[in-house]
């Protein structure tokens, strides 16, 4: 495994405060655990974690806290949530006689005989967990992908590593090779589906057409509708009939009142 050499101070105060400060001055806050042993408390300044954090690979950390040398691998780290700053780093102890758990990076080896033939690579994981004695761990998890043809994967239960424990579920996949042709399917079935909703709206509305003429033979009924409209105009016929009866009826009002008229003189002429 290949090594990495950090320096770094031992902190004096530790907590919020404290951390605060350390992080305005650009350094990082650390810590270091080990089984059996109490913490170790130091920071580091934010430049030296570049290399640490921004590859794939996996190091064995020779740390150097003034003077005092320790075999350590980097754990986990934190980051600011919105500028993503690095806030901690969380280091682990090694021991030559104990197993330590890491998660070494998966690297793909040989020309598949898929590729070969038009398939394409699908790789779902690129890190392993395992556990080991630190002088067995490699650098990489190798993975042959020579003999992998169309349709083929590798479950990590088919690997296996001299001294080397996977602690990952055995059924899962790592990596395979898929024909293009699923890969075509998949945006073509899409299409099919929305070709048979089409034509399947397009019969109903076919079937909508044909069945309009039965819905119309209802409507003839209607000719007796039409009948009953000559009826209300007979009414308003009616109606009239009525008005000319009543102007009648005035014009005899009018008679009635010549005739009294009438009487009324012959009464003047007698009384004179």
């Amino acid at each position: 495994m290949k090594t990495y050499q950090l320096k770094g101070s031992l902190r004096e105060e530790t907590g919020k405060k404290s951390s605060k400060l350390l992080r305005k001055s650009d350094f990082v806050p650390c810590v270091m655990s080990s089984s059996g042993e109490n913490n170790v408390h130091f920071y580091v300044h934010k430049n030296l974690f570049n290399k640490l954090i921004f590859t794939s690979e996996v190091f064995l950390i020779k740390l150097d806290l003034e003077g005092q040398e320790y075999d350590a691998v980097l754990k986990e780290v934190q980051y600011h949530p919105v500028t993503d700053a690095i806030l901690h780093g969380d280091f682990v102890k090694l021991k030559e006689d104990k197993k330590v758990t890491l998660r070494l990076p998966v690297r793909l080896t040989g020309t598949s005989i898929g590729l070969m033939n038009g398939g394409k690579l699908r790789q779902r994981r690129r890190y392993l967990k395992v556990k080991g004695f630190l002088k067995d761990l490699p650098d990489f998890c190798d993975i042959d992908m020579t003999a992998v043809d169309i349709g083929h994967y590798i479950k990590i239960g088919d690997l296996h590593y001299d001294n080397i424990e996977i602690l990952d579920p055995p059924r899962a996949m790592v990596a395979g090779v898929i024909s293009s042709r699923v890969i075509a399917k998949a945006f073509r079935e899409p299409i099919v589906e929305e070709a048979a909703v089409e034509k399947a709206e397009g019969v109903e509305e076919k079937e909508g057409v044909e069945g309009a003429p039965e819905k119309g033979e209802k409507g003839e009924k209607g000719e007796k509708g039409e009948k009953g409209e000559k009826g209300e105009k007979g009414e308003k016929g009616e109606k009239f009939e009525k008005g000319e009866k009543g102007e009648k009826g005035e014009k005899g009002e009018k008679g009635a009142k010549g005739e009294k008229g009438e009487r009324s003189d012959d009464k003047h002429s007698s009384a004179k």
